[in-house]
């Protein structure tokens, strides 16, 4: 009963997240106030109906959704709306919204082909590291996401700058700076991410570090980051050449959390 009413809420949540992602993507062209609360209305409610089946789904697995890679990624693209529309009423950066909800669509359309039963949890899983782990994981990911959106937007925004026909997105160096910000949340986020693994690994498996995949493909992942964040403050690099790292930075990230997962199995389920 529990299972159904999660994947009720769940498709009906996917499909309210589509209509937002369709009306983002016109108010990129036709920047008309009515989808601007169109957009807004429609990813509220598509929270909510995301809220409820991650409810639905604690209630009917036993513990909060972390125990498989169709979890984490709901539970991804949960954070990422929500940091959508956190960023969006914060910055007023509503335009964003066209870059993110899409990608958040095409995320749960993933996780859809994905093995979607509950699992109980496995004793080297019931641990508050591991807990934690993922938690850095949903900030630092979500995070990223953003910065990826906002990196896009930096290099469209360069090719109209100065073209007073097109005037929708943000100057480039507001986009730069509003990309540093976001990158230098997650990259603290995706540091205690590897630090918490690290404490559940010797935790669960007597060791700290095992050179796993997914273990390696992270710790790739956090150097593009830190490579992004000291050419920027070290070597100055702003602009075009820190955008297209901060979206190899992504690249990685998905790789690490899809690629790996897929292609590469190891002592991680996921």
């Amino acid at each position: 009963m529990v299972a159904a009413i999660e994947e009720s809420l769940g498709t009906l949540a996917f499909l309210i997240y589509l209509a937002a992602a369709v009306a983002a993507l016109i108010y990129l062209r036709a920047r008309h106030n009515f989808l601007n609360r169109l957009v807004f209305i429609l990813s509220g409610l598509g929270l909510i109906a995301h809220t409820a089946a991650l409810g639905a789904r604690w209630l009917s697995a036993g513990h909060w959704p972390f125990a498989s890679l169709y979890e984490f990624v709901t539970l991804f693209v949960w954070a990422l709306v929500g940091a959508t529309v956190w960023i969006s009423l914060r910055w007023r950066l509503t335009i964003i919204t066209g870059f993110t909800l899409p990608l958040a669509v095409g995320l749960l359309g993933v996780a859809g082909v994905l093995s979607s039963d509950p699992r109980p949890l496995a004793p080297a899983l019931q641990s508050i590291w591991l807990q934690l782990h993922v938690a850095t994981a949903v900030l630092a990911y979500s995070a990223f996401a953003i910065s990826f959106a906002l990196a896009v937007m930096y290099l469209l925004s360069e090719r109209v700058a100065g073209c007073s026909a097109d005037t929708r997105l943000p100057s480039p160096a507001v986009l730069d700076r509003y990309t540093y910000s976001t990158v230098a949340f997650g990259f603290a986020f995706q540091t205690l991410l590897l630090i918490t693994g690290a404490i559940w690994a010797e935790e669960a498996w007597g060791a700290w570090w095992s050179w796993d995949p997914k273990e390696t493909w992270a710790l790739v992942t956090w150097f593009i980051y830190a490579l992004y964040l000291h050419a920027r403050k070290a070597r100055g690099w702003h602009g075009r050449r820190a955008a297209w790292l901060n979206i190899a930075g992504f690249a990685a990230l998905l790789f690490t959390l899809l690629g790996v997962s897929l292609l590469l199995p190891g002592l991680h389920a996921y």
